[in-house]
């Protein structure tokens, strides 16, 4: 926990940008019946019926010193798409930076032995190079900013229908792009001192 806390206190660093990273499923919904559109005073309607058209997966990347965020939509959630997201991240999003400060959870494909079983070994090894992992506490991942992010993207995007990838593509990224261009910030005021006071029953207890 501390560990995480501290990388939030680093100063600005391009060279070293700090990237939050997490995931969450879509379903996604068609419609069995047309709906009927807003109007003033009156929401957007749809029928209770509905088709289900499969899950599709987001990974989000949030760069909270800065205010950046990009969110890659993949019809799988496996260690083949984790690959190619981190390599799109290492080429694509920070292509000058000298290492990625990356901040993840502990789930399973969280790990640079993925990058092993989708690229040759040269390849995953300039990649894996680029990035220093942390991963949050077993049960803490709402350490992880990314996770905030993730609850905004939901309640301001992903509440309605969508039926297919595309849609969800174009809506996902119709969003991040408003967020970078209004320069939204995440807030996060909680740091180590406050962690040893607040939750000083789950540190050991020292006896001299």
């Amino acid at each position: 926990m501390e560990d995480i806390l501290d990388i939030y206190q680093s100063s600005y660093d391009p060279k070293h940008p700090i990237v939050c990273f997490d995931e969450r499923p879509k379903q996604l919904i068609g419609e069995t019946r047309q709906t009927i559109d807003a109007v003033p005073g009156r929401l957007k309607r749809y029928d209770y019926e509905y088709k289900r058209n499969g899950v599709a997966n987001l990974f989000m990347m949030f760069e909270p010193l800065g205010n950046k965020r990009y969110v890659q939509v993949t019809e799988h959630r496996t260690k083949k798409e984790l690959a190619w997201c981190w390599q799109e991240l290492v080429d694509q999003r920070y292509p000058e930076a000298d290492k990625i400060i990356l901040v993840v959870d502990n789930l399973n494909i969280h790990k640079k032995s993925a990058l092993y079983e989708v690229f040759e070994p040269t390849e995953a090894k300039r990649i894996a190079s680029k990035l220093e992992i942390h991963y949050t506490p077993k049960h803490g991942s709402w350490l992880n900013m990314a996770e905030i992010e993730i609850s905004i993207l939901s309640r301001q995007c992903l509440a309605e229908r969508m039926e297919n990838i595309t849609k969800l593509k174009s809506e996902v990224t119709s969003w991040a792009t408003k967020r970078n261009t209004l320069d939204s910030k995440i807030n996060w005021q909680f740091t180590t001192a406050d962690a040893r006071i607040k939750l000083k029953k789950l540190y050991p207890s020292i006896e001299n």
